[in-house]
């Protein structure tokens, strides 16, 4: 089968569309053609040797955490999934193990391929619903797990104030609506570009990066971006007592947020406390949950969607389809 191949720790302009071997399932695992997948900054931050200390890769290495697909063939124990049943999800690279639930883990052999196995006994995994385009499907797995996990954790009251910082990626504009629609008044930032795309999915007020532009006495901020060590800026615009929440690894530190009046926290959620695939797919076919796609690329374009990414700016999701 083809596949996106990592030989080696480096940018994404030294990756490689390669034939490997098609994977087999083991006990409760599953095989899924793959029919699109979305890049992800885990992708690019592990084949980069980022985390190279913490989560060492075996080479060669196949990236790829979002998918959609249809199952192939299923593993001894596996009753939840048939052959020719459409699915879709987020999964982890099997080196990201620690990263994933305990219980029930959401692991496979790297989604941009045109196969790939998973665990099937995950709540990150679930039927694709018929009304979900594959494309679209796979542009909103991690970003709308995420998105209702930042949900399930602020627990936004009407009329409260959201500063949303990486607005215009993949998981900010999954979280846009669902902001909208918990009656909550949205700032967010981006370009002037992206003003319009972000006003149509629920932000109220569009501001530049600059921190010293952000807003003072909000009630709630959303990072989506920035590293652990630069939300001090991003701390002052919030009121006393108020509520920041960041999905970017490693968590801060106290000292790097310069205020103990505040509440603030890591946002992971590997167990689907807030929501998992299958709620995902129930908003994406309401119409509550749509995804913003900003590149669409094939298998065989697929390093130069990894360049793309890293290089240009991208609003919401790339998506490769096989």
């Amino acid at each position: 089968m083809k596949a996106v191949v990592v030989n080696g720790y480096g940018p994404p302009e030294e990756f490689t569309v390669a034939d490997v071997p098609v994977p087999s399932p083991g006990p409760g695992q599953m095989l899924v053609r793959i029919a699109a997948a979305a890049i992800n900054p885990t992708d690019v931050a592990l084949a980069g040797g980022v985390f190279r200390e913490q989560v060492p890769l075996e080479f060669p290495y196949v990236p790829g955490n979002d998918f959609a697909g249809a199952v192939a063939e299923v593993g001894a124990g596996v009753t939840a999934y048939k052959p020719g049943d459409e699915v879709f999800g987020v999964a982890v690279p099997r080196a990201l193990r620690a990263m994933a639930s305990a219980a029930r883990p959401s692991l496979s052999t790297g989604s941009m391929a045109e196969y790939a196995v998973f665990e099937a006994d995950t709540p990150l995994i679930a039927h694709r619903p018929p009304a979900v385009p594959p494309e679209h499907a796979a542009a909103l797995a991690n970003a709308g797990l995420t998105a209702l996990a930042l949900l399930g954790v602020a627990r936004l009251k009407p009329d409260e104030t959201v500063l949303v910082v990486g607005a215009t990626g993949g998981v900010g504009t999954a979280v846009l609506p669902l902001i909208a629609q918990a009656g909550a008044r949205v700032i967010a930032t981006a370009t002037d570009a992206d003003a319009d795309v972000l006003r149509g999915l629920g932000a109220h007020e569009i501001i530049g990066y600059d921190q010293a532009g952000y807003p003072a006495g909000v009630d709630v901020a959303f990072n989506l971006t920035l590293p652990s060590d630069r939300l001090s800026g991003l701390a002052r615009a919030l009121r006393p007592g108020g509520r920041l929440f960041t999905i970017i690894y490693p968590p801060p530190r106290p000292e790097s947020i310069g205020r103990d009046d505040v509440e603030t926290r890591f946002v992971l959620d590997a167990n689907a406390t807030y929501g998992g695939m299958r709620e995902v797919g129930e908003l994406a076919a309401d119409g509550r949950l749509p995804a913003t796609i900003g590149g669409r690329y094939t298998l065989d374009q697929g390093v130069q969607a990894y360049v793309d990414y890293v290089r240009e700016h991208t609003t919401g999701k790339i998506v490769v389809t096989m």
